[in-house]
Order: structure tokens, then C-alpha cells, then sequence
């Protein structure tokens, strides 16, 4: 029973193809790649002249069956043109019929844009949303998006340069001005991110060159919503730190001052709490019997 390879490639710099990533491109039987010409220009460099055959997102359930009947003699390794193969790029359908036939599916891991592109946004990486190619058309985009106009997580967005300033209208109507960084030729020559309010990212393309290479985009989540504080809430928090300070021994016009600045609360009407909290505890003492009256 053959081995199907999920191999990761390089999305741009050569140099970061791994050596476990050349060690299985070389020991292979066959090598199915979204584009063999694209392939072979990867593999020349390292001399490795494994056999290509195609598979891409036309390739019919034909190509998937004679992919699957290939793994019966030997290891296939599965490439995209560029990064992770199966993310947002094909092989899914490949991967899940060899699953169903009782072959082993092994990832080499490597490259990603969407990984790379938000490790280097400076935007929150410890919980996100990756989303991949957009709808083409404007009403799928939005409504896709409005499903995550609450979604707190970091959002991760691939999209085409042609379709670029279209895509920045339609999240600056859904998800608001929020920030976000644009990433383009990454790992490349010209590697570019531009990072701010999506509304001054889209007003940088306005009269300039037209967007180039395809983009990955960074867009932070949506802020917790902060409910207004009530005037009686904010008196009754002044009030729990009074307790706590008198019962410390703070005098009662120190504790008004310290409260006054934690709570935002006029000093006047934070003192008069403080001696309203003193008398009362003034009262609960005598009750208790422990001071003469």
C-alpha cells in the first residue's frame, strides 16, 4: 500500500523548501502537481527528476480514481504551484479517496502565505478565522463576511490583485474600518505588507498603480462591546472599595480621594459615600454592642 505525501513548496524563496520536503520529492514514484511546468522549474535546481503527472482544480473524479489505482504500486507525493497543498488549493478530493482506500496521508509541512502573512501582520495570532479565496461576485462576498461581522478572531483573506480594491469596499461595508495588513510577494524580491485602517489601505490605491501579485489580508476581529456603566453600578463599585479601605484603616477622606480617582467619580460625591459607608459601619458596630452609645 502506497503513501499519499502532502508536500509543502516553497511560495516564493527556493531556499525555504525543506530537506525532508526534497529527501520524499526525490524517493517518490510519481509526483501529481497542480502545474508540471510550474513543477519541474522547482525541482530543476535540486536535480530531481521524479515523474509528473497533473492534478488540479479541472482534473476529474477520473484522475482522482487513476491517482488512488497509482498508490497501489508506490508513494505519491501531492504538490500545489505554491505553499500547502489541499489549503485553498487542490487535492481535497484526492486526499479524502485515498483516506477511503486505506492509504496512509502524510504531511510534510512548509510553507504557508496565510500563516506567514499573519505572524508578520502584528495582529492578534492567537485565535483566527481563515477564510481563503473570497466569492468573486460582491453579494457572496458580503454575505459570507456578515456572518463574521462579530467573530473576535483574526480573519485571514486570499484574493486575486484584479478583484483587490472591490474586496477592500465590500469588508469596509461589512466588518467597518478596522485594522489590517495587506501582504503581497511574500518571501519574494518585493516583498511588500502594508499595515493600518482598512479605509486608508484602500485610499492608497486611489490614482496610484494598479494592485499587483496576489494578496493575503489581515484583518483584525471585531472589539468587545463595552456596555455604559449605570450611575448607580459606578456607585456601588465606589462603594465596595470604600468598605475595603476603611476596613484597611485608611481615614475616611483618604479613601474618598483614592476612590475618586479609581472609579472617574466627582471626589464631592465619592466622599459624601465615604461617610454615608463610616456612619453605617458606625451603626452596625453599636448594634453589635461592641461600643457604648
Amino acid at each position: 500500500m502506497g503513501t499519499l505525501f502532502l508536500v509543502a513548496t516553497p511560495i516564493g524563496n527556493l531556499e525555504d523548501i525543506t530537506l525532508r520536503a526534497l529527501r520524499v520529492l526525490r524517493k517518490v514514484a510519481l509526483i501529481a502537481a497542480e502545474d508540471t511546468r510550474h513543477t519541474r522549474k522547482l525541482l530543476a535546481p535540486f536535480a530531481i527528476t521524479t515523474p509528473l503527472t497533473s492534478y488540479h482544480e479541472h482534473s476529474g473524479p477520473a484522475r482522482t480514481d487513476a491517482l488512488v489505482a497509482a498508490l497501489a504500486q508506490g508513494d505519491i507525493a501531492l504538490v500545489s504551484d505554491a505553499g500547502t497543498p489541499v489549503l485553498s488549493d487542490p487535492g481535497q478530493a484526492l486526499v479524502r479517496a485515498a483516506l477511503a482506500a486505506g492509504h496512509a496521508v502524510i504531511p510534510i509541512p512548509g510553507p504557508s502565505a496565510a500563516i506567514t502573512a499573519l505572524v508578520a501582520s502584528g495582529l492578534p495570532t492567537d485565535q483566527f478565522t481563515f477564510l481563503g479565496f473570497l466569492p468573486r461576485r460582491s453579494a457572496g462576498r458580503r454575505a459570507l463576511l456578515a456572518r463574521f461581522t462579530q467573530a473576535r478572531e483574526t480573519l485571514i483573506v486570499y484574493e486575486a490583485p484584479h478583484r483587490l480594491l472591490a474586496c477592500l469596499d465590500d469588508l469596509l461595508a461589512v466588518l467597518g474600518d478596522r485594522n489590517a495588513t495587506l501582504a503581497r510577494e511574500l518571501t519574494k524580491v518585493h516583498e511588500e505588507f502594508r499595515r493600518g485602517r482598512l479605509s486608508a489601505l484602500r485610499a492608497e490605491y486611489d490614482g496610484g498603480d494598479a494592485p499587483r501579485g496576489e494578496f493575503t489580508i489581515i484583518i483584525s476581529g471585531a472589539e468587545p462591546v463595552v456596555e455604559q456603566e449605570t450611575e448607580e453600578a459606578r456607585e456601588r463599585r465606589a462603594i465596595e472599595h470604600i468598605q475595603v479601605l476603611l476596613a484597611s484603616g485608611m481615614g475616611v477622606r483618604e479613601a474618598a480621594v483614592e476612590v475618586a480617582r479609581l472609579t472617574g467619580l466627582p471626589r464631592r460625591q465619592v466622599y459624601r459615600l465615604a461617610l454615608d459607608a463610616s456612619a453605617e459601619d458606625i451603626t452596625s458596630i453599636a448594634a453589635d454592642g461592641h461600643i457604648d452609645q
